[in-house]
């Protein structure tokens, strides 16, 4: 009982493991779009189409988190990173929009069946800790999306686009690897046997005022974020650099963020999330606005920065969440990813559909101006965020 109150250093090392193993397939999209649009001739609109797809089955993510909180989840983190690595290898060598759309698809389902139950996990090993848990959590997606570009885009050099299924097998070792880790243990079986005290539906409605804040965080903060993420490689290739260079650019932003979300989980335990999540918000959009207007002897050192603020609400938000002390966080966490997934597509429409019509440039300038709109919702938080602290 004594050890359930310590941070299990080793139980959160296998998790991020299993984050970055399975993350560093799902950071193949960005780098590869450039080539899939010119392969198969296609808008940014439907590129931006795309990722809503691989999305899509966030909409269920409350169901699978209904099912996470009442059975044992581990094999749901042990075979997802195999599943992903099939998937997103294989988009090069689709011949057709339709067939990339299936295999986004079943990486979309193999990311929920992940990242349902991951963060829930997260909690339960990191004790009082829940920010510096998630931090080394986050680590391994931010780290995932950093070596992914350069995983991808070295692949593609070597091999050729249609040989991008070579790095397959690194997933399947990861879930093999995982499978003796995780096997034998069960590291939220008591929290599962607990009696619930509020049903999923009192849970939902006592979380609303909650997640009306989150959303409006989430969606000011996504316009920015995925204006980056996704189409930073694109964008450097139409102002004239070369797939390389966007690709070490993307990778450089990520492993920036990965330092952000680090430090910026214990940093909350200690001055607060709302705190922390307050100066990134502030900083963020006047970094997104120097970039924008730097040129290119200044892009790296920009990027870098911008990178480590913009990444740093990650552990927070999946911080926050947790701290709603629910007796059904599975469903909680699946609500919030669901929120995201509706935030991030109406994003990625609006920048594919903003970026065919004004370019790029003027799309950046436009989220970074959305991102200042979050500030007003962070302010609405709760000082220690416990929504549904039982009487």
């Amino acid at each position: 009982m004594k050890d359930k109150k310590k941070f299990q250093f080793g139980n959160v090392l296998t998790l991020s493991f299993a984050h970055l193993s399975h993350d560093i397939y799902s950071a193949f999209l960005a780098p590869l779009l450039p080539l899939l649009i010119s392969k198969l001739g296609i808008s940014l609109s439907l590129a931006g189409l795309l990722d809503i797809t691989r999305k899509l089955p966030s909409l269920f993510n409350p169901f699978v988190g209904l099912i996470a909180d009442r059975i044992c989840v581990r094999y749901f983190i042990i075979v997802t990173p195999a599943i992903t690595g099939i998937a997103m290898s294989l988009l090069g060598v689709a011949p057709s929009y339709p067939i990339i759309l299936i295999l986004l698809l079943v990486a979309g389902i193999s990311n929920t069946l992940f990242h349902v139950p991951s963060p829930v996990m997260i909690k339960h090993v990191s004790a009082e800790q829940t920010g510096k848990g998630m931090s080394y959590y986050m680590l391994g997606g931010e780290l995932a999306r950093t070596l992914g570009p350069l995983l991808i885009t070295a692949a593609i050099s070597w091999w050729g686009l249609e040989g991008s299924w070579r790095v397959m097998p690194l997933g399947i070792i990861a879930s093999i690897i995982l499978y003796f880790k995780l096997r034998n243990i069960n590291i939220n079986k008591d929290f599962q046997k607990r009696k619930k005290e509020i049903g999923a539906k009192d849970t939902f409605k006592k979380l609303i005022p909650f997640f009306i804040i989150i959303s409006g965080i989430t969606i000011f903060r996504a316009a920015m974020k995925l204006s980056l993420t996704l189409f930073l490689p694109t964008f450097l290739v139409k102002q004239g650099n070369t797939l390389w260079l966007a690709g070490i650019s993307l990778a450089l932003l990520q492993f920036s963020g990965a330092i952000g979300t680090f430090f910026a989980g214990p940093l909350s335990d200690k001055f607060g999330r709302k705190n922390i999540l307050l100066i990134t918000s502030i900083i963020n959009p006047i970094l997104m606005w120097i970039f924008i207007s730097s040129d290119g002897r200044f892009m790296i050192p920009i990027l870098i920065i911008m990178g480590f603020f913009l990444f740093a609400s990650g552990p927070i938000i999946l911080a926050l969440v947790q701290d709603t002390d629910s007796d059904h966080p599975s469903f909680v966490n699946g609500i919030y990813m669901t929120l995201s997934f509706g935030v991030s597509s109406i994003m990625v429409l609006l920048i594919g559909f903003l970026g065919d019509r004004f370019g790029l440039i003027l799309t950046y300038q436009i989220c970074a101006v959305l991102s200042i709109l979050s500030i007003p919702f962070i302010l609405m938080l709760k000082k220690n965020n416990h929504y549904l602290m039982k009487e």
